[in-house]
């Protein structure tokens, strides 16, 4: 029975609930009326149901469908501004003992070189990432308890955040790594990890037991109820995602959105973030193979959907995609992406070891670090390199009703600016800086506040003259 209060996944992700609510958006997807009723309750920024934004999804007016798109831009806009923010993944080791079939990783791979980062290697990795303008990572690691048990998660987290490498330093490490229990979880937190990260992949129980037929990853429970347990030991900031590809598109939107509906039912807070990757070619890994491949324009409507429906979550479009596509993400919603990714273990520090065989998943979007900003300015947005809510204590509920309000905006801002202005002053080319120059310039304008413009028109001078971390 359907209850998103309930601590058990097969009620929060409940089936019935899900086929029920796609029969209604089959039913209604020519009922004009209704979905106009529902874009404007959108307008209000306060969410739509996930039967609601099956309705949309459904629709095939086209004029509707724009003014989902529309309303989708202009909520980005109010929540979010113009800032996008930027992070890196960080591949420790591909050992894993799943038999996901999507995944290259599968413990039956025989022929994909195993590889797991030493603490020097972690420390050569990054040393890269900051030499290249990074402050946040997103460490990312098979599920193996011999190879990879949490010790090491938690040694190679106090390696990362000991490293100042000229005015270089990881301020954020957000983690995702396999389900695990409230203890560990607790260890985390205390290891001072922002965003605890765990994609569902599908949340079709019979699927996902097919997909994951072996390992400890097959327990469609224990994986679906991980949030909670992270909730349990004092994480609030957590990241839901699907692989969009393993099963239908419109099942798997109703039920990242029923997971979002639980966790603000069952905590009082929703996903921090919310990943929107789709199934991409990688080692023995054929896509071929995946019979619900999302088109271009069908994703771009899911990801202004999941804007409209959850207003203050953040989205996340990887380099799994192109620039091309990810121009349009960030119209229709995407607040963060990862720029000069590499998917392999050590792909970094020693560029090689993409030839080893290890990475993950194919990149579409290959450019550095810097053609990205460069690109990003050029578009109109702010990269930031922002860390500040994480250190301030802005996080969860805290970070929530900010955002409600829109007093973040604030914060964010001047903190994106002045991030950038690191980036600039240390990293960037010159054209970069050039473009990012007049960008800080006109943006410094536009912060409401008086007394926070002028404070962050003084930390940017003090940058200048080489003084770092400066944040509100």
């Amino acid at each position: 029975m359907y209850n998103p209060k309930s601590p058990k996944a097969e009620d929060f992700i409940n089936h019935e609930e899900i086929l029920a609510s796609l029969d209604y958006a089959e039913k209604n997807k020519n009922n004009r009326e209704l979905i106009e009723k529902i874009i404007e309750k959108a307008r209000e920024y306060k969410g739509i149901t996930h039967r609601e934004a099956a309705v949309l999804l459904a629709c095939e007016d086209e004029a509707l469908n724009e003014k989902m798109y529309s309303l989708a831009r202009e909520i980005k806009q109010k929540i979010y501004g113009n800032r996008i923010v930027m992070f890196a993944p960080l591949y420790l080791s591909n050992y894993c003992i799943n038999s996901c079939v999507y995944c290259p990783y599968h413990v039956k791979n025989k022929h994909i070189c195993r590889k797991k980062l030493t603490q020097e290697q972690v420390r050569e990795e990054t040393i890269a990432l900051q030499d290249m303008g990074h402050k946040r990572l997103a460490l990312e690691a098979g599920e193996d308890p011999v190879n990879n048990p949490l010790e090491y998660i938690l040694e190679c987290i106090d390696t990362i955040y000991s490293i100042k490498h000229k005015n270089g330093a990881i301020r954020r490490v957000n983690v995702n790594i396999a389900a695990t229990t409230v203890e560990n979880y607790k260890r985390l937190k205390d290891a001072g990890i922002g965003t605890y990260i765990l994609f569902q992949e599908t949340y079709h129980k019979e699927h996902y037991e097919e997909l994951h037929p072996a390992g400890p990853k097959h327990d469609y429970a224990y994986h679906t109820e991980a949030m909670d347990r992270a909730m349990q030991g004092g994480i609030d900031d957590v990241g839901l995602g699907v692989l969009f590809g393993l099963d239908t598109y419109p099942y798997e939107l109703v039920g990242i959105l029923m997971h979002a509906e639980h966790l603000e039912a069952a905590f009082g807070v929703g996903p921090h973030t919310i990943s929107v990757p789709r199934i991409c070619p990688a080692d023995d890994i054929d896509v071929d193979d995946f019979s619900n491949a999302v088109p271009d324009e069908m994703w771009h409507k899911i990801i202004a959907i999941i804007r409209i429906a959850v207003p203050y979550t953040g989205m996340i479009v990887s380099t799994r995609e192109s620039a091309k596509n990810r121009k349009r993400a960030l119209e229709l919603g995407i607040s963060q992406i990862s720029g000069a990714s590499s998917t392999s273990v050590g792909g970094y520090a020693s560029p090689e070891s993409e030839d080893e065989n290890t990475a993950q998943f194919d990149r579409s979007d290959t450019r550095t670090l810097d053609e990205v900003v460069n690109w990003l300015m050029e578009l109109g947005y702010i990269p930031s390199f922002c860390t500040a809510c994480y250190r301030e204590g802005r996080t969860g509920d805290r970070f929530m009703s900010l955002a409600k309000t829109g007093a973040i905006q604030n914060c964010c801002q001047p903190n994106a600016l002045m991030t950038l202005k690191e980036y600039l002053v240390d990293y960037a080319s010159q054209g970069t800086q050039k473009i990012g120059e007049k960008v800080i310039a006109e943006e410094l304008k536009k912060i409401p506040n008086e007394n926070v413009r002028a404070i962050a028109e003084k930390y940017i001078s003090e940058i200048e003259l080489g003084k770092r971390d400066f944040r509100f």
